[in-house]
């Protein structure tokens, strides 16, 4: 009672957080399990938000063993299979083989779930019956309930409920419960990875090192497909936005092929950046693209952008300053049969908008007319570091500007830690571009990269009168000639 009125404090406090549509029952109940250490019929579950999670672990109080490895795991730093076996009783019905199916469409609700373990076997007594194992959760005391006792007496079918010695094997396992059972009680457990193609690339804290290689180990038998288990070493923080890594299980082979948006790429993950997260903000930015539209990519990778709007009967500038980024690009771009459709660079970010960007938008700009539909879009996926390019469109061309509807689109990305993710970037692009963005951009928060960091795009037309500078007119005096060359010398100068 003390305990209860205890957890009753803390849920008053906030401490424990329910959902709106849940009752306090269950969450004093948890409190308890947490205080008491121990609640006779109590299943707690678990469970990790991943990007690739593993299968949740249920853990049943009335027997703290059941779907356990052996405790002699614990502590474990190369794997050894062997040592994960042992036997736990459940509960099981001996019946007729031939009313199985049917007993098992009627109990249903109560007979065992788990994969991997067979809810039938035979009989080493009697070759005409079978035992079916039931859920231990369900059937916690050994004895079915008044409604399964009756379902089983139309079936002529004796409801006395057997002990039945499982025999649990590494393979019956899960990926969290065997790295729960080996990591030392209380540790953060690795739940959850990403996959680019055979390959799988986890984040793993200090504490979980020793175990790296039985980790990567664990992942490649549990994941079918998987072939390679890398761990990231260092921090993205090269000029070429790649990171070094451990290969920690399988071959060492980092060549790998991806699908994303129905679109195959291959690249080498030691080499190049590639997130499988960003598939859903790719597919989300090409969709603004008409056919005739120009894209110009200016942090390119290999081509995740460029390439599905080239299919798209866009035309395509891509870039990087990557040698390998670019070398795939070209790659995907024969592989994707779109190399005619994709000028690709490799060069640096500054260079390529006040060189190809700058070339092609004064070709064309001049040329629209009203009725053109044509529309240039200019995406810059640099997260870290984009922001600061945006002071290249101050005065990027010269002359007259062009109508309003063919302004180019910039999407640019960013990270913020701000308390107030939106209104940070949007400042921040202000600052570069030397003039008010309110109520001419939009902002979308792409994902959520890690506790309070934030990764937005940032889309807005670049206004007219920061990416054109006027000439001086003709009829000049020649003191204000000389003024506006030297004027035009200082601005040259603070641009670069």
């Amino acid at each position: 009672l003390w305990r209860l009125g205890y957890c009753a404090r803390l849920l008053k406090t906030n401490r424990f957080r329910t959902a709106a549509s849940n009752t306090s029952f269950p969450a004093v109940w948890m409190l308890l399990a947490q205080h008491s250490g121990r609640i006779p019929g109590l299943f707690v579950v678990v469970k990790k938000n991943t990007f690739f999670t593993m299968p949740e672990t249920v853990e049943d109080k009335t027997n703290p063993e059941l779907y356990l490895p052996h405790p002699g795991v614990r502590g474990m730093t190369v794997l050894n299979r062997e040592a994960f076996k042992r036997t736990v009783v459940v509960p099981a019905l001996k019946v007729k083989k031939e009313i199985v199916s049917s007993v098992l469409k009627s109990l249903k609700q109560s007979v065992l779930q788990r994969p991997g373990l067979k809810r039938v076997v035979e009989d080493p007594e009697d070759e005409d019956s079978r035992f079916v194992i039931l859920d231990p959760h369900k059937i916690p005391e050994f004895s079915l309930g008044e409604s399964e006792q009756q379902v089983l007496k139309q079936l002529n079918v004796h409801p006395a409920v057997s002990k039945y010695h499982l025999e649990l094997t590494y393979e019956n396992f899960k990926s969290e419960e065997i790295l729960r059972a080996v990591l030392p009680e209380g540790q953060e457990v690795t739940s959850g990875f990403s996959r680019v193609g055979h390959i799988a690339h986890l984040n793993l804290r200090d504490h979980q090192l020793p175990y790296r290689h039985l980790i990567g180990q664990v992942i490649m038998d549990k994941n079918p497909g998987i072939t390679c288990v890398v761990n990231k070493t260092n921090i993205i923080d090269s000029t070429y936005r790649n990171f070094e890594m451990e290969v920690l299980a399988g071959e060492n082979n980092l060549v790998t092929k991806v699908k994303e948006n129905n679109i195959a790429y291959e690249l080498d993950f030691s080499k190049v950046y590639w997130n499988p997260r960003l598939s859903t903000e790719h597919g989300r930015i090409v969709e603004l693209l008409k056919p005739g539209d120009v894209l110009f990519d200016v942090f390119a990778g290999i081509g995740p952008f460029a390439i599905p709007a080239a299919r798209r009967k866009c035309r395509v500038f891509a870039n990087d300053l990557n040698p390998e980024s670019y070398t795939w690009l070209l790659h995907n771009c024969k592989l994707n049969k779109v190399d005619t459709k994709v000028k690709a660079f490799n060069m640096d970010g500054r260079d390529f908008l006040r060189g190809p960007v700058r070339e092609e938008l004064s070709k064309e700009l001049p040329l629209l007319k009203e009725e053109q539909k044509t529309a240039f879009h200019i995406v810059m996926n640099l997260p870290a570091l984009a922001v600061e390019f945006l002071d290249v469109f101050r005065h990027l061309l010269v002359g007259e500007p062009c109508s309003p509807a063919g302004l180019p689109t910039v999407h640019c990305y960013g990270f913020s830690k701000h308390s107030s993710p939106a209104r940070d970037i949007q400042e921040r692009a202000e600052a570069s571009l030397g003039t008010s963005l309110a109520g001419r951009c939009s902002t979308f928060l792409v994902r959520n990269v890690a506790p309070n960091k934030e990764m937005l795009c940032l889309s807005f037309q670049v206004p007219a009168d920061v990416l054109y500078k006027r000439p001086c007119p003709d009829e000049a005096k020649p003191a204000s000639k000389r003024l506006c060359t030297s004027q035009d010398s200082s601005e040259e100068k603070l641009l670069s």
